[in-house]
């Protein structure tokens, strides 16, 4: 694993340095070692998209750290935690930086050293070095990184080469309005003494609980940029309102700045006639004197800032909750009896009529997954097996933004207020909506009108990303695709994990087009423009179109599958994209991008799913999911060996009571095979067999191995030499076949019967073709390795013959299995030389010489190519001496 990372409060230049660092290592993972700048969190949240690209250190196992690239610092203490990776054996270190050296400089095997105005200068110069061009979003955080270390290069440090670099950047793009957004410059000596008068006149006002600060100054004439001064003092002062009234000659200017969401400051500026957006704004005011300007700021003040809204005032009491010992039914019919659509389960009930509080929160139960278990036939059950678990709750004291970030962020519908274990209450969507109605200067930024807004967004718009990870051709593919589903009079979206994969700047060629329509005749109607063949799907309403050079694009039709009874094949009805995400498997699959002309790069998350993309967790849509799909059990496990994710614990929760209620005995086998084999197709599927191993699985994939087959060490080792095997195969780059699967399926069986293994193929109604394939294997395989074992020496010759009948499954299956290393050396003589091994004279050549054609030739050539391996043939005039020396001519059997 190689790891970038930076120092501890990082700054523009550490932070720019690591994406600069991440072109020239691709493989590696973006890691900060701790907080970042807050100018840096900020721009995190509103400028750069790929925010997944970064892991925590508690998503790392650092023992396994081969590889540290450590930019703009060379100080152990200041990389936190990820200083203990330096002990790693082995360990390679690349450092970049323009620091001064120090005695106590972490030493590198690669160290890009010099003595500039920021590290990201040293990345340019690489960039340019070897050419390559960073996009505009890269090219304007490496500005920002340039522009800060330097101080708007009027630091003493600053180098001739951080100008030259700049100058290559704004080559590319630049966004100087984000940079000049982002970049504190200094202050002049002048400004320095307005700052200074600024601060000694502010007043503070306390209005509905939020501290408002108002200064006041009077100049005899207009000084240009004093919005600079007053953002200075916001961030001196660490002030969360601030009303700057200042006179200029015979003009009285408003400056405000605000940076909570209740106070937008863009309102009360209108209210002198001027505007701006809810975190910054300005007027100036008309027929007013300086003291009258302040009486009416301050009367505005108490007009627009409500008291602050807390959880305690908010929130609906008393509690209807349930305790986990109810049934399904039951809490059911109290959702209909009281008319909500959620409920709490908590260890100890409470009496809505007597007022007694329930108290020990143990989850929440909605209706619409009470009413999908009833439908199921499960209504009997407790509702402690379906609720969710993974609920926030706030106290009583909480602020409007953790209600908002609870409700609006991730999207969790109620929100249980604790105090000392008792539920005091509960403040529902609903209760959060009245209040942004009946207070619209509430609404976050993402609610607010579009002039309400900061005048910088967070953009969730993808096609700049589609650009930049896509190859050409499939971003133009997609974009004609939208393009036709626009003269078509439909929508179309690319969605599930095209779009997840997208974001993690994995590759994925696997493009699922959604339409909102009918996607049979859309896919149709495309392949016939472009000359394309289509393969329809009629009962799931889906098809897929192949293009002459085999690209494949599959299309579906919005939909929303139901199922009739538990672990049944769904049945699917036209829907909605909206409802179309939310069947899918897990949150992180849930998201589609719009493709359509006018909205083309548009991404659509209704699940808060780039939450669960960062935070690089797996959770269901639904608590009754594995139960209307048990596979997606193996889903869950795969994804999570493969995207180095982890499955919540709620989810784990959902997946043992589906494994309680053996869900597996009534679906049908070869879907829950076909999960499986892409288990074992994993380059490493010895965490997901884990998995499968702690959910209790093993019982359902193979229950005639006793006991059930344990990871015990035996276990491991061979699935371990498997994946070698494998890997060492695909390092080899033959232009052979080759299904893992089948390796790793053998490698589990290897200490079973071939009786065990038919019964296996039998269960999972395997085709008779690939069961014989697997059964030929194991048992030649195990017979040959018997034979191996007893000879320590074994002729060329007779490797050949041993093993030429093994499929490529089989010959690593044989090394996976040798107890001795000069059987893996066998099979790879075999693999690398001698199966290539063809006689040095032909059929053609033995008719010149007089031979008769017939079956002697192949046991004359067969025993050619004895020689040959042998070492004992090695020219053509050899072959011929060893043929007609062998074989005479006038052997009737011959001619």
């Amino acid at each position: 694993m190689e790891i970038i990372t930076t120092h501890i409060n990082a700054d523009f230049d550490s932070f720019a340095s690591m994406i600069a660092a991440k072109k020239l290592y691709p493989e590696a993972e973006l890691v900060f070692p701790g907080s970042q700048e807050k100018r840096v969190r900020d721009y995190l949240v509103q400028q750069f998209r790929n925010i997944y690209a970064f892991k925590k250190i508690k998503h790392i196992q650092l023992a396994k750290v081969k590889r540290l690239i450590i930019v703009d610092t060379r100080h152990a203490e200041r990389i936190g935690e990820l200083a203990t990776c330096l002990d790693n054996p082995g360990i390679d270190i690349h450092l970049y930086d323009h620091h001064p050296n120090s005695p106590t400089d972490i030493k590198g095997s690669l160290e890009v050293i010099e003595n500039l105005g920021s590290t990201t200068t040293i990345f340019t110069k690489l960039f340019q070095k070897n050419e390559i061009v960073p996009t505009p979003e890269e090219a304007t955080l490496m500005a920002l990184g340039i522009y800060q270390d330097t101080g708007n290069f009027l630091h003493s440090t600053t180098h001739p080469e951080d100008l030259v670099a700049a100058s290559w950047l704004l080559q590319h793009e630049v966004n100087l309005d984000v940079v000049n957004q982002f970049v504190s410059r200094e202050l002049s000596a002048q400004q320095v003494k307005f700052l200074g008068k600024l601060l000694k006149n502010a007043t503070i006002y306390n209005i509905g609980s939020v501290n408002v600060t108002l200064t006041k100054l009077i100049l005899p004439e207009y000084i240009d940029d004093f919005s600079s001064i007053v953002q200075r003092m916001v961030v001196m002062e660490n002030i969360d309102v601030l009303f700057a009234l200042i006179s200029m000659g015979e003009r009285i200017y408003l400056i405000a700045r605000s940076r909570i969401p209740e106070v937008n400051v863009g309102n009360i500026a209108r209210a002198y006639g001027g505007g701006g957006h809810a975190s910054a704004a300005s007027a100036t005011v008309k027929d007013m004197t300086l003291y009258e300007a302040e009486e009416k700021l301050v009367h505005l003040l108490h007009r627009h800032i409500q008291p602050k809204a807390i959880a305690g005032e908010l929130m609906s009491s008393p509690v209807i909750a349930v305790t986990p010992d109810v049934t399904i039914d039951e809490a059911n019919k109290m959702m209909t009896r009281y008319n909500v659509t959620v409920l709490p389960v908590a260890q100890k009930g409470g009496n809505p009529e007597t007022g007694e509080r329930p108290s020990c929160f143990m989850g929440m139960i909605s209706r619409m997954v009470a009413e999908k278990a009833i439908f199921h036939k499960l209504g009997s059950l407790t509702v402690s097996d379906y609720m969710t678990t993974e609920v926030a709750t706030l106290p009583a004291t909480a602020t409007l933004a953790d209600i908002q970030e609870l409700i609006i962020e991730n999207r969790q519908r109620l929100i249980p207020i604790i105090k000392s274990e008792e539920v005091m209450g509960v403040i529902t969507r609903t209760d959060l909506l009245n209040l942004l109605i009946n207070d619209p200067s509430h609404l976050p930024a993402d609610l607010l009108q579009e002039d309400n807004r900061p005048s910088v967004k967070r953009s969730r718009n993808l096609s700049g990303t589609m650009t930049q990870v896509l190859p050409k051709n499939i971003v133009v593919l997609l974009r004609d695709i939208g393009e036709a589903a626009a003269q078509m009079q439909c929508n179309a979206y690319v969605a599930g994990g095209f779009v997840r994969d997208l974001l993690l700047h994995i590759n994925n060629n696997d493009i699922d087009v959604v339409i909102e329509g009918d996607g049979i005749q859309f896919a149709k109607a495309y392949a016939e423009k472009n000359k394309a063949s289509v393969r329809t799907h009629e009962k799931f309403a889906t098809a897929t179109i192949i293009f002459p050079d085999d690209t494949r694009v599959d299309v579906a039709t919005a939909r929303l599958e139901y199922y009739e009874y538990p672990a049944a094949m769904p049945t699917v009805e036209l829907s909605s994209i909206k409802l179309d995400l939310y069947r899918r498997d897990f949150t992180i699959n849930a998201m589609a991008i719009h493709l359509n002309p006018e909205r083309f790069g548009t991404l659509a998350d209704y699940f808060s799913s780039q939450t669960d993309l960062k935070e690089r967790r797996i959770q269901v849509l639904h608590n009754l999911s594995f139960v209307e799909d048990p596979t997606r059990i193996f889903r869950a496990i795969r994804f999570e060996g493969r995207l180095d994710f982890q499955i919540t614990r709620h989810t784990e929760k959902l997946i043992k009571n589906a494994v309680d209620m053996h869900l597996f005995d009534r679906f049908e086998e070869s879907r829950f095979f076909y999960e499986l084999k892409l288990i074992l197709s994993e380059n490493n599927p010895l965490p997901a067999l884990r998995r499968l191993a702690s959910f209790k699985l093993f019982p359902f994939l193979w229950p005639d191995l006793r006991p059930n087959l344990k990871i015990d060490r035996r276990f491991v080792h061979f699935i371990t030499q498997a994946s070698r095997s494998i890997s060492w195969f695909k390092l080899l780059y033959l232009p052979e076949k080759l299904e893992p699967w089948i390796v790793h399926l053998l490698a589990i069986m290897s200490r079973s019967r071939t009786k065990e293994l038919v019964n296996f193929c039998t269960r999972f109604d395997l085709p008779i073709k690939l069961q014989k394939k697997l059964v030929q294997q194991k048992i030649d395989v195990e017979r040959i390795a018997k034979d191996m074992l007893k000879r320590p020496f074994i002729k060329p010759s007779e490797i050949y013959w041993l093993l030429g009948d093994l499929d490529n499954e089989g010959l690593l299956y044989l090394m996976t299995i040798a107890r001795k290393k000069h059987i893996q050396q066998a099979v790879s003589l075999f693999v690398t030389t001698l199966r290539n091994e063809t006689p040095l004279i032909n059929g053609n050549e033995l008719k010149e010489l007089g031979y008769k054609p017939g079956p002697a030739f192949r046991s004359m050539l067969n025993h050619l190519i004895e020689v040959q391996l042998d070492g004992q043939v090695t020219t053509h005039d050899q072959a011929l001496s060893f043929i007609t020396s062998t074989y005479p001519v006038n052997d009737t059997r011959l001619v």
